[in-house]
């Protein structure tokens, strides 16, 4: 007759599975993918306020971001104004964030016009951004017309980017923070991952399309 098998207490199956769920949930958050809100209106019409979307990581496995893809990254020093930062006031949607099932706002989504070695300049004589002297046409801008209204010309560093709003004039990007620490770049470190899919609302769920505007450029 075989012994039968003794069974933990209730309470201490339940608390089993529970810290079970939060390490598989902390393991997909660091390595596969990771919920986001978008905090303002700066990547209109891509994407619009209180947007939620999933972050994938796995495409920066074996490199870094390229021109073109629209990336979430930690705000490389107050970039994010009073009325974006989530200031984690409520510790139960902090300790949800930290293992990955609550949206984060304390970041920030842009996308990549320029990476480490590249010449970014604004504008061509048609108001188009050009990068390394190849005029890019940007077919996901909310109005191409305000594109030029900031001119500049900048360097990548190696291992840097940078990034600009699809909202260009509605959008305190890399421009906007020409001149103080950090010229305006991002680190690639500080990326988390890049936009895959957007989940809610319903009616707007679906993949995050790339592009095909930066092919030209040499």
């Amino acid at each position: 007759m075989s012994e039968e098998k003794r069974q933990l207490p209730l309470w201490q199956e339940s608390i089993l599975l529970v810290a079970t769920a939060l390490v598989l949930a902390l393991i997909v958050k660091t390595f596969f993918f990771q919920a986001f809100y978008i905090p303002s209106d700066s990547m209109v019409p891509t994407m619009v306020k209180d947007d939620k979307l999933l972050v994938q990581k796995w495409s920066y496995w074996g490199g870094g971001p390229e021109r073109g893809d629209i990336v979430v990254f930690r705000d490389p020093g107050n970039w994010l104004g009073a009325d974006e930062s989530d200031d984690g006031g409520n510790p139960v949607q902090g300790a949800l964030e930290l293992v990955g099932l609550f949206p984060s706002g304390d970041h920030l989504i842009k996308r990549v016009i320029g990476t480490g070695g590249d010449t970014v300049k604004c504008c061509d004589d048609q108001g188009r951004t050009t990068v390394n002297g190849a005029s890019v046409d940007e077919p996901y801008l909310n109005d191409q017309d305000v594109n030029s209204d900031q001119t500049f010309e900048v360097e990548v560093p190696k291992g840097y980017l940078w990034v600009q709003g699809d909202n260009r004039g509605n959008s305190a990007d890399s421009r906007a923070h020409l001149g103080q620490p950090g010229g305006g770049f991002i680190a690639e470190d500080d990326v988390v991952g890049k936009a895959w899919l957007r989940v809610w609302p319903v009616g707007r769920f679906g993949l995050i399309p790339g592009t095909d505007a930066f092919d030209e450029v040499p």
